[in-house]
């Protein structure tokens, strides 16, 4: 039997509950949508792979422009945080150097879904201030923790 951990492994029912509750919470305090993503490998680099998701999950299509994808190959142990081009335009460089190291120390610890709540969190604290809740929200994309079959 094999240690590596696949996507559907790296978080148990429980696990996805938490952090389909946490981007619902983070939701609530921006108008930015957040969506997890999980995979167990890829072959090509983890940005351009997120990239590839990203619009494969039809993120590019909110309103503001202002979705994020924290995506994760599960077996290769990479993480990426993407914002759409609505965020990029008003954040600076290196703004989800944070997020992407919370994730990394709780994974290296085998705290999946702790790691994936917080830092859930950590991106709806982030673009609260740059994309506060509007009056007028809505819930664009789905909350629940979606699975890649590669």
């Amino acid at each position: 039997m094999s240690s590596v951990l696949t996507a559907d492994q790296f978080l148990d029912t429980s696990g996805r509950a938490q952090v389909r509750e946490a981007i619902g919470a983070a939701e609530r305090r921006t108008s930015g949508e957040l969506r997890v993503h999980l995979e167990d490998h890829i072959e090509e680099d983890v940005l351009d792979h997120a990239a590839y998701v990203f619009e494969e999950l039809g993120m590019h299509r909110t309103r503001d422009r202002n979705g994020v994808l924290v995506y994760v190959a599960v077996a290769d142990r990479q993480v990426a945080v993407l914002g759409d081009s609505g965020i990029n335009e008003q954040v600076p460089d290196g703004f989800w150097t944070d997020v992407v190291g919370l994730l990394k120390l709780h994974f290296a610890a085998g705290r999946h879904a702790e790691g994936l709540v917080e830092a859930v969190h950590l991106i709806g604290e982030k673009l609260s201030s740059f994309f506060p809740l509007r009056e007028d929200d809505t819930d664009e994309l789905s909350n629940e923790v979606s699975i890649g079959r590669r």
